[in-house]
């Protein structure tokens, strides 16, 4: 049985802080794959700036290529939105009904779960991997009584503490701040030759 890490994200743009997570999360996890699935336009971010899909997936695209245990999905950009975690995953299962999924997740977004759609189904679809943050160990116990079985679903993993977010190197394209040492080369290349985020940051719209 395949065990199959889903990194989900809109990746705008994908950092070296993606990379190493997913990277950790291969060892960490013991997993035989991840799966980068690009998320069109995410629930949560309706009416924020975005980058076009086809530059996002090229940018992506080489993410994947660092590693050869690495894969594109395009389960989210095959189907119409609105297109939430729960229903993803259910479709992966549907495509490989003999692999475990592994939701890769950070710890802010372990806390705030119970706020996404469906969550109690959502956990019964998949395991989570959450990548363990020094000083901010996720309340379990808490998030139990909201989600009853989600200790039991949970693994964690280490990765290395990397202060990079796509939102902080948006701000530093848009105020012509290096940012080239936190994306591969070849995203860079991408960045500087499509203009991105230059005219706009990015995140919500005014108003």
């Amino acid at each position: 049985m395949a065990r199959l890490g889903v990194f989900g994200g809109s990746f705008d743009p994908p950092h070296l802080g993606h990379l190493a997570l997913a990277e950790a999360a291969l060892r960490g996890l013991g997993l035989s794959r991840v799966l980068w699935v690009l998320t069109p336009a995410p629930p949560h971010k309706q009416g924020w700036k975005i980058s076009p899909l086809a530059v996002r997936e090229r940018m992506v695209s080489i993410m994947v290529a660092q590693n050869p245990q690495f894969d594109l999905s395009r389960v989210e950009m095959e189907r119409p939105g609105p297109h939430y975690m729960v229903d993803t995953l259910m479709e992966l299962g549907r495509r490989g009904p003999g692999d475990a999924l592994i939701l890769l997740l950070g710890g802010d977004s372990l806390r705030d779960l119970p706020s996404w759609g469906r969550p109690q189904l959502l956990i019964e679809q998949c395991t989570l991997g959450v990548m363990r943050r020094p000083g901010a160990e996720p309340r379990l116990a808490e998030l139990e009584r909201v989600l009853p079985g989600i200790s039991e679903r949970t693994e964690f993993f280490d990765a290395p503490l990397m202060d990079i977010s796509s939102s902080e190197i948006r701000r530093r394209v848009h105020a012509r701040e290096p940012y080239d040492h936190l994306v591969p080369p070849p995203v860079a290349a991408i960045i500087t030759r499509e203009g991105l985020y230059l005219a706009d940051a990015g995140g919500a719209t005014p108003g």
